[in-house]
């Protein structure tokens, strides 16, 4: 009897305790940037497509552009990198569709870790991601004369804009990747709605040459803001025409108010649809 006693105490485990919130996120964050350093073509969108991006229109399309009160290059790179957080939302669904085809999700679910933490690191790896193609347009717009003229602090205040609308459309993409079944899909329906969503804005082109009804649409554009933020905190371009639609007018404060919008509509929303979808 003391033996068969001795022998269940030797085998009973000692209790386990789960990791935080934060320590169990920073862990997921730390598996994604893993699989990118594994795989570097994963940064070939942010990366080498970046480079391209801002030299095919600098060069291509720069002599054809008129830009009153400063020139195209300096115009160009607030749209472009703007652009680059906007699409982080299709790289965080395209990356969370694919963890729930191939059932890494189920494997966190059997850990004992919080369940939100597997959207917390997806969302921050993919902030991260988008930041890098951020950080390599702005080296590469410093090489062809992109500059930053009004300061430090409005400097750093345009970058962390850039990072807050960001993170607000990452919710939008982990709601969408919640939904769709497979990546192809999430590809097909994230890029036919971002695309005109960058380009129907003043991410490339100025408004003011555009046909009334679609300068209207493109002024009242969330992305229209951010990149006119953009612009007028680096002090690359004039402020908007006196005839710019209002958030064209206070395009800091559109910019955040947009941000929290989009958080307040699309992460219960991606919570909840996240929360069905582990469940099937």
């Amino acid at each position: 009897m003391t033996a068969v006693q001795t022998a269940r105490t030797s085998v009973t485990r000692p209790p386990i305790h789960p990791p935080s919130l934060l320590r169990a996120s920073a862990t997921i964050v730390w598996r994604n940037l893993l699989h990118i350093r594994r795989m570097p073509e994963m940064l070939l969108d942010v990366t080498v497509q970046s480079v391209m991006f801002v030299l095919l229109f600098a060069y291509v399309f720069g002599g054809a552009i008129a830009v009153i009160g400063s020139n195209y290059r300096e115009f160009l790179l607030p749209g472009i990198m703007v652009q680059t957080m906007v699409f982080s939302s299709a790289i965080v669904a395209m990356g969370l569709t694919s963890d729930l085809q191939k059932g890494i999700v189920d494997r966190f679910k059997s850990l004992p870790i919080p369940r939100s933490s597997v959207l917390v690191g997806r969302s921050i790896s993919s902030l991260i991601h988008s930041s890098i193609g951020v950080l390599v347009m702005g080296l590469t717009g410093l090489l062809i004369g992109w500059r930053i003229r009004n300061g430090v602090v409005d400097g750093i205040l345009a970058f962390l804009l850039l990072l807050l609308f960001g993170f607000a459309l990452i919710w939008l993409g982990i709601w969408v990747g919640s939904l769709m079944r497979t990546v192809e899909a999430v590809q097909g329906f994230m890029f036919t709605v971002m695309f005109p969503l960058t380009f129907v804005a003043n991410t490339f082109a100025p408004t003011e040459t555009m046909t009334p009804w679609l300068r209207t649409i493109a002024e009242w554009n969330p992305v229209s803001a951010l990149t006119q933020a953009c612009r007028e905190l680096w002090g690359n371009g004039p402020p908007a025409p006196a005839d710019a639609a209002w958030p064209l007018q206070n395009p800091v404060m559109v910019s955040v108010a947009w941000s929290f919008i989009f958080i307040a509509i699309f992460a219960p929303l991606a919570v909840s649809a996240f929360r069905r979808r582990s469940r099937d």
